[in-house]
């Protein structure tokens, strides 16, 4: 008896239960199995993010079970992934209720999370795969939930196409490191010795792929169409791909840090990702559609994301992808109250707070100054004072600058500081978890740190201008453009939906 309770570890429990709810899920496809039956089913899918915190508490070390790695990176990526698909779960337990492909929904929501979870688990690069592609196969049939409705179809297929693309370079990279390795074990792998059998050509080639397959999923330029034509999917499962699909760069990277690390590869990401993130930013800025703005502000965090693992900060990538996925969640989860009621607002006859605006700045750039002197000053150092600069200015201005009255400024003043303090203490502690786990990467050289800077910089103060200068030939152009970039496909736009239309010709209503 005490052999067996002895084979009963924390990782075998984890994927019992991590087994019964994906069991828990196909059981809802029965038919016969009533409604209210969902309730059940969240609870046992509540169990493997208890378990998984429970891993990430109690960790002292990497593990290995079978082919699975247990350390405090896997177990926070799977409490992450499954607490995010049991809030967005739990959710749509009412939001789609009634829905015609209700049942369907919930198995696939929750196969795409067991899936997404075990990739990131896995030590064996073969499982990696398999898993990854059960993500993206999941993530494409829950876009395509309502098959009836062409415009759903034609998305699904689009996004479909890049993801299959995406997953056969991935494949290619895989078996070139492998075959060059001789290993499919991902810790064998990057072994020091086994990468020194890659030739410098080979582990630029290898990497180059890596960053087409894993930009694809991220939706950086020119791969962004596949995340706006999906808008049209239900608003969970936009929370979910937005929170926990196009990261998967950032966690890939992380990954493959070691074959990563200096190599001529980083210079080139550094570049797309930094012109991601200007272009993001400004179809965040121009369209009115509220779904749009946050596709925007997704390319544009991802391309954040992506020069932090470029600049060799895979702690500080990692931070940001669990930040931004709880953030994005939130905000596509209230997009139903985004629409508010038409109020007039007359700001006319209040004078510009000069002073208080003043005030923000020196405050934002005292705070970029002190990051930058206590971090180290090396180049990510620099954007990273210069991007937390930029957002104490842009805090400053909209909670305390612009208040309303000094009640007003008070209130945003606290939430300010709140937002700064709870901001310090969850960086401290993810990176007091994971200091041991994840290396810190080999910055590219200063050159291509100014690069990033010029981009940012020079798009900053171009935008700027831009602004100041509406009337100019300048704006008009770069204005429709980005407005033709957020714009959909003709194939995935409908006035009216059709589908609606014939299914109730069906059923006799029209006759």
């Amino acid at each position: 008896m005490s052999h067996y309770l002895e084979l009963i570890t924390l990782p075998a429990v984890f994927f019992i239960i991590l087994t019964l709810s994906m069991v828990s899920a196909i059981f809802l496809l029965w038919e016969k199995v009533p409604l209210h039956y969902v309730g059940y089913h969240i609870g046992i899918v509540s169990l493997t993010p208890i378990v998984a915190l429970w891993g990430l508490l109690s960790n002292k070390g990497s593990v290995l079970y079978g082919p699975w790695r247990f350390d405090s990176l896997s177990w926070l990526l799977a409490f992450f992934v499954l607490t995010l698909g049991l809030i967005v779960q739990r959710f749509s337990v009412r939001y789609l209720f009634g829905d015609r492909f209700y049942r369907n929904y919930f198995t696939l929501l929750t196969l795409t999370t067991f899936a997404d979870t075990l990739a990131w688990l896995s030590d064996d690069l073969r499982l990696l795969l398999v898993c990854w592609g059960v993500t993206l196969l999941g993530l494409t049939l829950l876009i395509r939930l309502n098959k009836q409705w062409h415009v759903a179809r034609k998305a699904a297929a689009f996004a479909g196409r890049l993801f299959l693309l995406s997953w056969m370079i991935l494949l290619l990279a895989v078996i070139w490191i492998t075959q060059s390795t001789g290993q499919w074990q991902l810790s064998l792998v990057l072994e020091k010795n086994n990468l020194a059998q890659l030739a410098s050509w080979e582990g630029t080639c290898i990497n180059l792929l890596l960053i087409v397959a894993m930009m694809i999923p991220a939706a950086q330029f020119p791969f962004q169409r596949w995340l706006l034509d999906t808008v049209v999917a239900p608003t969970p499962v936009s929370a979910v791909m937005h929170a926990g699909i196009v990261n998967a760069a950032g966690l890939m990277f992380t990954r493959f840090a070691p074959l990563f690390n200096g190599d001529s590869a980083q210079l080139i990401l550094l570049v797309l990702s930094g012109f991601s993130v200007l272009m993001g930013t400004g179809m965040m800025l121009v369209h009115v559609d509220y779904k749009r703005q946050l596709v925007g502000s997704t390319i544009a965090q991802m391309g954040f994301m992506l020069i932090q693992c470029a600049l060799g900060a895979y702690l500080a990538a990692i931070i940001h992808a669990i930040l931004h996925g709880l953030f994005k969640a939130s905000l596509f989860l209230q997009a139903g109250t985004a629409i508010q009621h038409s109020r007039t607002h007359s700001f006319n006859h209040r004078p510009f707070p000069y002073l208080w605006v003043i005030t923000g700045g020196i405050l934002g750039f005292m705070t970029g100054i002190w990051y930058w002197l206590t971090s180290g000053g090396g180049g990510y150092q620099i954007i990273s004072a210069l991007i937390l600069g930029w957002s104490v200015i842009l805090g400053w201005s909209g909670l305390v600058a612009f208040g309303n009255g000094r009640i007003g400024r008070l209130a945003g003043f606290i939430t300010l500081a709140a937002a700064v303090l709870m901001f310090k203490f969850i960086h401290m502690a993810l990176e007091k978890l994971l200091l041991e786990t994840i290396m810190t990467g080999m910055q590219p050289p200063a050159p291509a740190t100014i690069l990033v800077l010029f981009i940012l910089l020079g798009g900053s103060a171009f935008g700027l201008w831009l602004a100041n200068n509406r009337s100019s030939k300048a704006f008009t152009i770069v204005y429709l453009w980005l407005v033709h970039l957020g714009e959909p496909h003709k194939d995935v736009v409908e006035s009216h939906p059709t589908y609606l239309a014939k299914s109730f010709s069906d059923r006799g209503y029209f006759r």
